[in-house]
């Protein structure tokens, strides 16, 4: 039967509707995210009693926070070959977490102690302690704001020097919320994390939380050489100058650098 104008016009509307529904920007924030995965450029000694919370580079050194109670500390180590040219244990009730370099400090979470410390990042004097409320995991900074972790799917935004929350970000893929969010770096203007108990690192967006990549670095290391249900990875540092990209985990004796390829 064929219709009648009215009916056209109306078929015609829909039509367009719907292809522009398709092709519309908020169809398109459903689409999956890329998957990546990695090429290892070179491998670097790690200690493996280090069990790595956080991790920052500089100048030539990566900043290294370790965890559980007794045996946190906070360490400044050469990256060539491993060596730990600085340390700060801390006290034995604490359990180090997240870390990043801000300006001429080292700011240091802990888990559940709602504590963290900031230290002179030349010789490591213990500056000030500051609050916040709830559990610590990971750290990174911009340079004008701090990135903080919990252990949900929220990262908080911090002041960096008042540590008061300014607002938070809900990590969600499309509408599905990722919780779990561990150590966290800055990387050319994204939010790279770990998902703990994961092999796989969201490449997320400051500005709204979205994620939009995904980096599978299962096989990184060999299960023989996790010696611990523990020893996950954890643990991504950025030199910025070379467009380096570390990553280690709990517990493992190489670092790596790796070159983030698309997934085929």
């Amino acid at each position: 039967m064929r219709a009648t104008p009215v009916l056209a016009v109306a078929s015609a509307f829909l039509c367009v509707g719907a292809a522009f529904a398709q092709n519309s920007p908020q169809a398109a924030q459903h689409a999956r995210p890329p998957e990546y995965t990695f090429r290892i450029v070179r491998e670097f000694p790690h200690d493996s009693d280090a069990f790595t919370q956080g991790l920052a580079y500089r100048d030539g050194f990566l900043f290294e926070s370790t965890g559980l109670k007794g045996r946190s500390s906070v360490r400044k180590v050469r990256l060539e070959t491993g060596q730990v040219v600085e340390r700060v244990d801390l006290p034995p009730e604490y359990f180090g977490e997240g870390i990043t370099l801000f300006k001429d400090e080292i700011v240091q979470l802990t888990w559940q102690a709602e504590t963290g410390f900031i230290y002179d990042a030349r010789d490591f004097r213990l500056r000030q302690r500051f609050s916040y409320q709830g559990e610590g995991w990971g750290l990174a900074t911009d340079g004008r704001e701090l990135f903080m972790s919990d252990g949900t799917e929220n990262i908080r935004i911090l002041d960096p020097v008042t540590f008061t929350e300014k607002r938070r970000l809900r990590v969600h893929d499309g509408a599905t919320s990722i919780p779990e969010l561990n150590e966290l770096e800055l990387v050319d203007g994204q939010i790279f994390a770990n998902v703990w108990h994961s092999d796989r690192i969201a490449r997320i967006l400051p500005q709204t939380g979205a994620v939009v990549g995904w980096i599978d670095l299962h096989g990184l290391l060999s299960p023989g050489y996790r010696r611990d249900p523990e020893a996950v990875l954890n643990g991504i540092a950025y030199d910025p100058k070379r467009k380096r990209l570390f990553v280690t985990g709990k517990l493992w004796p190489r670092i790596f650098e790796i070159k983030v390829i698309p997934k085929r």
